[in-house]
């Protein structure tokens, strides 16, 4: 009789109080083909890593592949906003936002409260987890209680919309434990030597898995995908995120989650993730690439044919670090008066740099080349 490598739940409706401890046995991600894809999505990562390094302002990067991060997160959750309400959401982000706005800017937040917790406590705990949910459901809810009818399902219009994939622990004691389990997973390199590719997809499974929360759990998994490239220094800052593949790709998520716990089909799995990072690095490379280039042309252009504006630098670095502009923010970043500032972004609306947009009585000015890139 063959061995048994991992214990499954075959009844998607059963809550899985017995779901194994971390790690897995090695057999099963040692194989040939998990191996070589994990050479793959390495060299792709690596090359992200050093074409963002060379940018003097990270927040170019940042601010601007964050946003659409949590645009993409939030509709895997069926949570829609457009581009245009988003990035009025974030220019006026000092001011109330409601719907759909709201609740994306909140997963943006998490991505950077979680970011800076791990900077500061070196680690992972079980409290960084309970923060990035609390700031992306703005609750104070923690772990969820037991007598909640909780299973994961299918989501979307599709098919298999509102299927059960499977039934979380439905116990405090055991979810406690397992998310224990999983910090110190991520934690001991010493006593856990997997590669760390390898590591963040077997925990974002076993976090999917546990299920702590009442609701965010998918949010809260994403997140920690990138936070944990980044603590673990394969990327100096968040750039990389997975969402826009999953999203490409739910079936084939939906179906590799289903497959570990039923089956103990690690393998798909862990080649869906692989194939995931590099994709996603490679198309974030590029998007790099068309932002840092768009820059660089519009720069040259002003500098050329418009030798009196003043600051150019200071100027067109600002505009590419937010899709819609306002004089406001000119002024309050210290770079211009607000009579130049507003002068200054209209010529640039000649140029066919910029477009002027008045929304709710307010004037912005859209960065066209910015949003066109983000679109993509």
């Amino acid at each position: 009789m063959p061995e048994i490598l991992y214990t499954i739940n075959p009844d998607r409706n059963v809550p899985w109080n017995d779901i194994p401890t971390l790690p897995i046995r090695k057999e099963l991600y040692q194989t040939i083909e998990i191996l070589e894809k994990l050479g793959d999505a390495k060299a792709a990562l690596a090359r992200l890593q050093g074409r963002s390094i060379v940018i003097p302002n990270q927040g170019l990067l940042i601010n601007t592949i964050s946003l659409q991060e949590a645009k993409i997160s939030s509709a895997i959750e069926n949570i829609f906003t457009t581009d245009d309400d988003l990035y009025k959401a974030f220019s006026d982000r000092n001011t109330k936002t409601n719907g759909a706005s709201k609740e994306v800017l909140r997963y943006r937040e998490a991505l950077w409260s979680g970011y800076n917790y791990l900077k500061t406590n070196r680690q992972f705990d079980r409290n960084y987890f309970i923060q990035v949910f609390q700031e992306i459901k703005q609750t104070t809810d923690t772990i969820r209680p037991v007598f909640l009818n909780t299973t994961i399902k299918h989501g979307g219009t599709g098919k298999d919309a509102g299927k059960v994939i499977f039934t979380p622990p439905r116990d405090l004691t055991i979810i406690q434990n397992r998310l224990d389990n999983l910090v110190n997973f991520l934690n001991n390199d010493e006593q856990f030597k997997i590669d760390h590719l390898l590591k963040m997809a077997i925990a974002h499974f076993q976090f999917e898995a546990i299920h702590p929360f009442r609701d965010g759990n998918g949010r809260t998994g994403r997140v920690f995908n990138i936070h944990y490239l980044t603590n673990k220094g394969l990327l100096d800052v968040p750039i990389l995120f997975l969402s826009r593949y999953i999203l490409d790709h739910k079936d084939d998520y939906y179906s590799g989650l289903m497959g570990v716990s039923q089956r103990g089909n690690w393998k798909n799995w862990l080649l869906f993730m692989l194939r995931a990072v590099e994709s996603t690095s490679n198309n974030t490379f590029n998007k790099i690439n068309d932002i840092v280039t768009a820059k660089d042309l519009i720069l040259e252009h002003i500098k050329k044919d418009y030798q009196k504006l003043r600051k150019p630098e200071d100027l067109v670095e600002f505009l590419f670090t937010q899709p819609l502009t306002k004089v406001k923010h000119l002024v309050d970043a210290g770079i211009y008066a607000e009579n130049t500032a507003r002068d200054y972004l209209n010529m640039l609306c000649e140029m066919q740099v910029l477009e002027k947009k008045e929304i709710e009585g307010h004037h912005y000015y859209l960065n066209l080349e910015l949003y066109r890139i983000l679109s993509e």
